[in-house]
């Protein structure tokens, strides 16, 4: 981590996006937004870019801390500053050294944002019935096809896009898209329940060329789930964030309300309430480092990218954002219930804490889905059990 970084960051948390008013719904944390532009300004963005990239070269679990602290302010700010690591490490790990260092070198010099397309109606969390398609012509790549789900495409500079090859349906690829290239169209903002300021779209791919450099090597399926890896783990950290905040508040309550004529804070039943809740978050904080801890022993190996391949989906990451998404909402709900009616109003900030947090075992895969990778991957067969 380079020298002053820590500074900065804690100055623009304490100092910038603690006194920032709460997004709502037309809040876009985009590159023109003031918020994004101290962040970026500070030498904040896309934090987990290698050195010799021109990023910062900060660790995963360091960054699990990084992620939380800015979702205790803001999950939805959060969310938009660390999912590009999900575009960012398949392209460093599987882009050719000229496009990897085109496209990372901007997004460390510039602060800028990339986007990731897996997501698509029909096929949903089932990948591997994907009906995007490219097409190889020469020395360039066509792409067709409508994606469903995408954070940050409409303002990424470039994004990836799980495709199968036309010629061969078992044949899967990730793609590099730039941004504005023909027959690329970004469709309009969804409108979310939660995560305000994040900006989320669906996209339409007709007879998009790129060259055909754009092509990640390994098999495209594959090469998500490394991506996967680094997003699931920085999604679950975010439940730290919301988890403390929730606990503060309900703290900060306790300490005024009164309750049989003693302060609520006095009450056994709510000391053992928050009791059992710091328990609970500390099993987030303890996952979510486990997970950052076996990913930063990867990353750190010369053969990263075969490392990661031959992995796939790795089993910390999983636990980590499912664990965390469900034992996160528990906790948010328990302390929702704790302010009675005022608890289940928008006037207060409990209900938009709710809101953020269960996106976490909705997103990147739901948990029956991730419960059923689990089990076919990790516990079907004796010899991968833990």
């Amino acid at each position: 981590m380079p020298a002053g970084f820590a500074d900065e960051f804690r100055a623009f948390v304490t100092g910038t996006l603690a006194d920032a008013p709460a997004p709502g719904p037309d809040t876009v944390y985009d590159d023109d937004h003031p918020l994004w532009e101290k962040f970026r300004a500070a030498g904040l963005a896309n934090w987990w870019l290698p050195a010799r990239l021109g990023g910062a070269g900060v660790p995963l679990r360091a960054s699990v801390d990084l992620v939380a602290r800015l979702a205790y302010h803001d999950p939805g700010f959060a969310f938009t500053a660390m999912l590009p690591i999900l575009g960012s490490r398949m392209l460093e790990f599987y882009g050719t050294a000229e496009v990897a260092e085109r496209y990372l070198g901007e997004m460390a010099k510039a602060g800028t944002f990339c986007a990731a397309l897996g997501s698509e109606a029909a096929a949903g969390s089932e990948l591997a019935l994907t009906a995007t398609t490219f097409r190889r012509d020469g020395d360039r790549l066509v792409v067709d096809g409508e994606k469903a789900f995408s954070t940050n495409l409409a303002f990424g500079r470039f994004c990836l896009v799980l495709a199968r090859n036309a010629a061969d349906h078992r044949d899967f690829s990730v793609v590099l898209v730039p941004a504005g290239a023909p027959g690329f169209t970004p469709g309009p903002r969804w409108p979310m329940s939660g995560l305000h300021g994040t900006g989320t779209y669906p996209a339409t791919f007709t007879d998009c060329v790129v060259p055909a450099a754009n092509e990640l090597t390994g098999n495209g399926l594959r090469v998500l789930e490394v991506g996967l890896n680094g997003s699931r783990i920085l999604m679950a950290a975010i439940s730290i964030g919301i988890a403390r905040r929730a606990r503060d508040l309900s703290m900060d309550y306790a300490a005024g309300k009164r309750l049989g004529g003693r302060p609520l804070a006095q009450n056994a039943v709510f000391a053992a309430r928050m009791g059992q809740l710091e328990m609970e978050l500390e099993s987030l904080k303890s996952v979510c480092w486990r997970a950052a801890d076996e990913y930063d022993e990867l990353y750190a190996r010369p053969d990263a990218a075969a490392a990661f391949h031959g992995q796939g989906v790795l089993k910390s990451a999983v636990m980590a954002k499912m664990h965390c998404g469900q034992v996160g909402w528990r906790i948010v709900s328990a302390v929702s219930e704790g302010f009675g009616g005022l608890g289940y109003t928008e006037a207060h900030p409990v209900q938009r804490l709710l809101r953020d947090m269960r996106h976490i075992s909705i997103v990147e895969g739901g948990d029956d889905v991730l419960r059923e990778l689990t089990y076919g991957r990790y516990v079907r067969h004796a010899s991968r059990r833990g």
